[in-house]
């Protein structure tokens, strides 16, 4: 099964999606309504965790998938996929602003790892789209893997650099 396959499936059906997607915003608010000022303390914090994750990894993915599309594969925004292109992102907007309503988002246990793996994506993104657009052809004999480590490395780079600048 290939990631098309995928989103053929997701399209042929998608009340599977509208329902994962619409549950975990309305979790997150009954959550906030239930918890009544204690969403830092433990149960709930991890609870408010487990939704942001739910709810941002597919939203980080569909964010990454159309940023692909649009920018490498020049595809047409009328072509956009609102079941997995777009659903997954205004599910993750509203979940957060919903947590945040509720609870410090500093709080929450495993929020600052979300912000770095999207750092990492756009930084991986920035470096692709540098190389693609700049049309670099480099014939040598230097092994592929040697490509990748300098590519591996300068990700590091990027994020030791932004962790500092961040502190």
């Amino acid at each position: 099964m290939t990631l098309q396959d995928a989103f053929e499936r997701v399209s042929e059906q998608p009340a599977y999606a509208l329902f994962y997607f619409s549950v975990i915003p309305v979790t997150a608010l009954l959550a906030g309504w239930l918890e009544s000022e204690e969403g830092h303390l433990s149960p709930w914090k991890y609870l408010y965790a487990t939704l942001l994750y739910a709810v941002s990894i597919p939203g980080i993915f569909a964010i990454t998938l159309n940023i692909y599309l649009f920018l490498f594969e020049r595809r047409s925004i009328m072509d956009t996929n609102l079941f997995t292109q777009v659903l997954p992102f205004l599910s993750m907007v509203a979940t957060i602003l919903i947590i945040r309503n509720n609870v410090d988002l500093d709080r929450i246990p495993g929020f600052d790892k979300l912000s770095g793996l999207v750092l990492m994506i756009s930084a991986a993104f920035g470096i692709m789209w540098f190389v693609d657009r700049t049309r670099i052809i480099v014939f040598s004999y230097l092994p592929f893997y040697y490509v990748i480590l300098i590519f591996l490395g300068l990700l590091l780079l990027i994020r030791v650099g932004w962790s500092r600048l961040v502190r």
